[in-house]
This record gives C-alpha cells, structure tokens and sequence, in this order.
C-alpha cells in the first residue's frame, strides 16, 4: 500500500496516495457519514493491477459550511487510525458512527468535532488491537519469505532449462523459414515496453496449411459475441508477439511461452523428430575462435511412464577434439566434464555469432565424416544416457514418494475432520424444516464418504508411486554440430 499523506490547500482537503508521475484518483464530493463505508469508497480506487502508480483521493471542505469541520475530523482520525492500526478497528468504526448517527446539527458541531478527535481504544483493546497487527506483520514477512523462495526457485528453473528469450526467438523464425515463410520481423514498439515483432500470416500465403486457422486465433483478439468464424479472422488481425512479460495487462500484444499453442507448433519439428542419418540438416558447422577443431553429438533422454505418459526429458552431451577420420589414430575420445563445458559454452557463443560459413573443401570433408564420427560418438552418448536415466529415476521415484506422503496426510486429515463434524450432536429442534433437511443430506454424505475414504487411502498414494515409475525408455542422437576454427 502507498503511504497515505493529508494536506489541506485552495480551501480543500486532499488525502493523497504517493508514489510517482501518472495519477488516477477519485472526488468525494459529499461524504458518508459512516467511517467504515468512508474507507471501503477508498478501496475501489487502489486495487490489483492498478494501472496508475499514484491515487489520489480528494475531499472537499467548505469554510462557509459548519458541518465541514465534523467531516474533515472524521477524515483526520480514520487516516490516523490506518497509520496506527494498519486498518480501520471495528470498535472504532463503531464509535464513530454512533457519534454520528443523529446527524449533524450546527449547535453539536463542536462536541462531535471533539468526541471523534478523542475517540480511541482502551488499552486493553488497544494492546489486542496491536498484537493482532504485530501478527499481521509476521504473516507479511513470512509471505515476503516465501516470495524470495520462489524467486530463488524461479532463477533455479531458468538455469536448468537454459532458455533465453533470444534463443527461443531465434529457434521460431528458423522454423518459419524452414516452413518457407518469413521470419519475425520487429515492429514499432512503444518505450519502457517489451520488443514486438510480428508472425506472418502463415494460413494465407500460397500452399499455406488451413489448420493454422486454428492456431493463429489465439493470437487475435478475442470476439466480441463469442463467434470465430471467417468474419471475425479477416476483421481481428494477428496482434504482435512478445516475448518479455508486459509491466501490466496489455491487450494489443501476446506474450510468447513454452506453452502457447503457436511456439509449440512451431518448436515440434525440433524435439519430435531424432537424428536421421541421412538428414543432413541435423548436422551444422559453426565457426569458432578456439584453435582446436571440435565435434559435439546431442542427444535426447526420454523417460515414459504407464500408457506412454512421458515423465522426462532432457538433452544429453557428448564433445571430442576432431581430427580428419584419415589421419586418425584409433576412435574419437569423448572430452572430460570440464573440456565439455568449455566446448559447449564456444557451441553457444558461435550459435549466437552466425558465423557459419566454411570453405567448400572443409564442408566436403566433414560432411564425408559425418557417419564414421556418429558410429564412434554414439556407444558413448549411450554410456551418458544411462547414467541420466539412473539419476531422474531416482528424482523421480523421491517426488512420486513426496506427493505419495502429502496426498496421505491430506486424506487423514480430511477423514478426521469429517469424522469430527459428522460426531458431532446438533440439537434440530433449533432449525426449521428447511435447515433440518440440509442437516440430515450433509450427515448422509459424511457416512458415505467415510465409508469409501479407506479405499481412497489405499488406492491413489499407491496410484501416484505408479504413474512416476518408469516403464520404457528412449536414447536417441538429435543432432551433430562442428566447431572449426576461423584460422581454417
């Protein structure tokens, strides 16, 4: 909440919220009497996704109008109460309205400007008040806590994944072109905004597939009556494409995911398709300022549970130091866990660069190494997708056991309660026919879902360690990618 501060000039009141340049606010030109409803008026200004990073909130005082004073003290002492209390207390609230209750006449203006200056709580009521605020702050801090945890597993997440934003950009206008289209183009984009860029068409240029229809809807906007015929897609054209969040709700833009329907099409020919010897569009050469020539075989480790539900999946490695398969004493020897992040890390920065370009002799020369250098690389990616399967096995078979002992405690628990509530003696006579039925319905679906809750106790922990066990598993090489120096 922005600070709240209180000043008076031009013969107004100004209670104003502070923190920036933009302003939105609200005039009170008449003020309820009742404190509490004073407050809530004030509420439905400064809410979630506030646009406006400045409130304001104004009242009105006349000097030639008595009963003004009463309401500018009202004011006063329910923003002192917000300062002191957090929020407004209900045996304040209380006070100020029967203070106010009889209305305001010109011979009490001064006694009631008085009783609500003065109003306050007991000490009593005043420490409970403050303990009840000093618990408040430590749920605020525990949330603030638990905030931090999140973003710390946020960056965790990011890391592990590997995706930047650029990377994913790069990968979708690779795909547009490999579907014979144009790549994202940049458009105006307005300051302090993510970078917009703009998707073709791709259900409207010559040979296009028609189920991109489709897709592409989710990318207009939203029809006013509900309908997404041919009318609304020649009228709603495709909105520009982000791919950093928005700083607030902007509906002229989509924000671009790993899970939005266009990417996941468009990514699909990248992760469902395996290395094909033949397809030498699998096989790149990038250009890097390393001295030594290196070769880099990836390949993709895919776990599936019960009915082929994939569990896992993850890239795996495999560098070596390449030398010409003529010159060549014995096989190619895969490069320890230090030289392989050196290599993959030149891999990325030469992705990056697009220096890809190679004299013809050296493309002829690799391009014939190509399937001697997968025979020797590919017992090795093997070796290392074993080893991965092992290891998210076992993470595996540690989150089915964690989510195995939560949906345990949370069926023992609910069974408790249950239990609890339907044991407990409710006197009927206190209630009409009505209540009386709605009494005995509740009661009759306890002892049922009682008495099928042991199944469920039974049954769906001992479903959960199933559906994360491993049935089949799957090793496949995606892709071989070549490092040649610049020096030729």
């Amino acid at each position: 909440m922005p600070r709240v501060k209180c000043s008076k000039s031009f013969g107004t009141l100004s209670w104003a919220a502070r923190s920036s340049t933009r302003r939105a606010g609200s005039f009170h030109f008449d003020l309820p009497w009742n404190p509490s409803r004073l407050e809530q008026r004030n509420g439905r200004i400064d809410r979630k996704l506030q646009p406006s990073p400045e409130v304001y909130c104004h009242y009105f005082v006349y000097a030639q109008r008595p009963e003004d004073r009463v309401l500018r003290a009202l004011v006063l002492k329910t923003k002192k109460i917000r300062e002191e209390l957090g929020s407004l207390s209900q045996v304040l609230e209380g006070r100020l309205a029967e203070t106010l209750r009889g209305g305001i006449r010109h011979r009490d203006i001064g006694r009631l400007e008085k009783e609500i200056e003065e109003a306050g709580l007991d000490p009593e009521k005043r420490a409970t008040a403050e303990e009840e605020l000093e618990a408040a702050r430590e749920r605020q801090l525990v949330l603030l806590r638990q905030i931090d945890g999140l973003r710390g597993r946020i960056n965790e997440a990011r890391k592990w994944i590997g995706l930047e934003t650029d990377a994913l950009r790069d990968a979708m206008s690779c795909s547009l072109e490999m579907l014979g289209a144009e790549p994202l183009r940049p458009v105006a984009t307005p300051a302090d905004t993510p970078a917009r860029f703009e998707l073709p068409d791709l259900e409207r240029r010559h040979g296009a597939d028609p189920t991109w229809s489709t897709t592409l809807d989710t990318l207009r906007a939203p029809p006013q009556d509900g309908r997404r015929n041919f009318e609304w897609r020649r009228s709603a054209p495709i909105r520009p494409v982000i791919f950093d969040p928005p700083k607030g709700i902007d509906d002229d833009t989509v924000q671009l995911h790993l899970q939005h329907r266009v990417v996941q099409r468009l990514l699909t020919r990248f992760v469902s398709q395996g290395f094909v010897h033949h397809d030498l569009s699998r096989a790149c050469l990038a250009h890097t300022r390393d001295a030594i020539s290196r070769v880099v075989l990836l390949g993709r480790l895919s776990l599936y549970g019960k009915g082929a539900t994939r569990l896992h999946e993850e890239i795996i490695t495999v560098t070596a130091r390449w030398t010409d398969p003529a010159t060549r004493k014995g096989h190619l020897s895969p490069c320890g866990r230090d030289a392989e992040a050196k290599t993959l890390d030149l891999l990325e920065e030469a992705l990056r660069a697009g220096e890809h370009s190679a004299p013809a002799q050296v493309e002829n020369r690799l391009l014939e190494a190509i399937a001697h250098d997968m025979k020797q690389l590919l017992p090795h990616l093997e070796q290392r997708g074993q080893e991965a399967k092992a290891d998210a096995e076992k993470r595996l078979a540690e989150r089915g056991r964690a989510e195995f002992e939560s949906m345990l405690r949370i069926l023992e628990e609910q069974r408790k309660r249950v239990a609890d509530q339907a044991g407990r003696s409710i006197q009927l006579d206190l209630f009409n026919e009505q209540e009386r039925r709605q009494i005995e319905s509740n009661r009759r679906y306890w002892e049922r879902w009682l008495a099928n809750v042991e199944g469920d106790i039974q049954r769906e922990p001992a479903r959960i360690m199933e559906f994360y066990t491993v049935a089949s598993s799957r090793i496949e090489p995606i892709g071989l990618a070549y490092l040649w120096p610049v020096t030729g």
